[in-house]
């Protein structure tokens, strides 16, 4: 015969005196406490009634405490009628599942654990570490975060919310992409019926994350700077490497230096046209309609990839001499990310050597490609299409805010 009762668990007095109150079963001799996040002195609880004392000058909120408390009666007895409904016997583990399962529903800290737990499980580790990122943020700026519905996130919280990280010095741009995360976890919750659309709070008449957005500096190289990375080998195999890594990531259309790190030898395709590089973007491999990107292997290539593989061989199957160890899923994403900024060190120092203002990196060689093809009069479909973007949306933010000598020409035209 099973026994459940709400107690305080004397056994864990706290040091302000206080004890958990818990829901406490017993069956078949086994005891099981569960803590529900309430806590009481033994003058403030009434075994009698298994509730917090109706005295406020014991207990000045009890009202509050009690009503929780017989939410979770309503809970344990809707569980135990299913149990008598399905005439089937019930352990303590089960019941637990059931009742902490059921408190947890509807609890944004708790879905968005799951989604970076899943996004982990599967392989996106990338977007994982981003969903993880901003749930850390977002417990930050909101100190109930852990105990927060869905239900309370309506305009009024995105604005208070927005508000704080921006009086804590958030730019536009990070709170645009919090609150953009948050949105996806709503979205979720909602197609997963742990939300309602009720109080959503984005969309038409809501919150308008776009409206954060910053423009960032585009960092490009003039073609007086190209030219010296492209002619001034170094004596430093360091700064050498670090100087075709760059080139490398130009030449391909400005390839990101993550999906440079994961090139194999089997993205060496022969196509109808010649030989090519065909891959697809890391970030949107995964994606619905991801097209890949095909480069063909052009003279100065092919001396790289002759000279990484003369010079710095590299390991196992991989094109370029990025990854050094054998690894992979959590392991091999954070190898990447480290290598990523060692090299990128090492191409700062270059850029210093050869006396060029701007700080170098594989994000300033894809940049400098992308400006480069344009004052070529390149067709933004086309630059579009060789930075792998989804839409010519995302390539116009990347060349609006270039230089202006391009529409200064076109205007001596009229």
């Amino acid at each position: 015969m099973a026994k459940i009762r709400f107690v305080l668990n004397k056994s864990n007095i706290r040091r302000d005196g206080t004890c958990p109150v818990c829901l406490r079963i017993t069956q078949n001799g086994r005891l099981k406490y569960i803590d529900l996040g309430l806590s009481a002195t033994v003058e403030q609880w009434n075994a009698e009634t298994e509730r917090f004392k109706k005295d406020r000058r014991v207990v000045s909120n009890y009202e509050n405490y009690n009503a929780l408390l017989n939410h979770y009666e309503e809970r344990k007895d809707g569980i135990l009628r299913k149990f008598a409904q399905e005439r089937a016997e019930w352990t303590i583990e089960r019941f637990e599942e059931e009742f902490v399962g059921a408190s947890k529903r509807g609890k944004v800290y708790d879905f968005w654990m799951r989604l970076v737990d899943d996004l982990m499980a599967t392989g996106h580790i990338g977007n994982a570490k981003v969903y993880a990122r901003d749930l850390h943020l977002f417990c930050l700026y909101d100190s109930k975060a852990k105990q927060r519905l869905f239900s309370d996130i309506d305009v009024k919280y995105i604005n208070r919310l927005n508000h704080a990280m921006e009086l804590n010095g958030c730019c536009g741009n990070t709170r645009m992409h919090t609150l953009k995360t948050l949105r996806a976890v709503i979205n979720k919750a909602i197609k997963e019926k742990e939300a309602s659309s009720a109080t959503y709070p984005f969309g038409k008449g809501g919150f308008e994350v776009g409206k954060l957005a910053e423009e960032t500096e585009k960092r490009y190289l003039p073609l007086k700077e190209l030219k010296l990375i492209k002619t001034t080998p170094q004596q430093n195999m360091v700064l050498e490497r670090a100087r075709r890594l760059f080139l490398f990531s130009y030449y391909c259309f400005g390839m990101s230096f993550v999906d440079m790190a994961h090139l194999t030898n089997q993205n060496i395709v022969m196509l109808s046209t010649g030989l090519h590089i065909v891959y697809k973007r890391q970030k949107i491999k995964n994606a619905k309609n991801t097209k890949p990107i095909q480069i063909p292997v052009t003279n100065e290539i092919r001396e790289l990839l002759e000279w990484f593989k003369s010079n710095i061989p590299p390991m196992g199957n991989y094109l370029l001499p990025i990854i050094t160890k054998n690894y992979d899923g959590v392991e091999l994403y954070d190898h990447v990310r480290t290598r990523y900024k060692r090299i990128n060190m090492n191409m700062k120092k270059l850029g210093k050597e050869l006396g060029i203002r701007l700080p170098l990196t594989t994000y300033v060689s894809r940049h400098s490609m992308a400006m480069t093809l344009q004052e070529n009069s390149m067709p933004r479909e086309v630059i579009s299409q060789a930075l792998g973007h989804k839409n010519l949306t995302t390539t116009n933010v990347y060349l609006d805010s270039f230089k202006t000598e391009v529409l200064d020409n076109a205007a001596r035209v009229l």
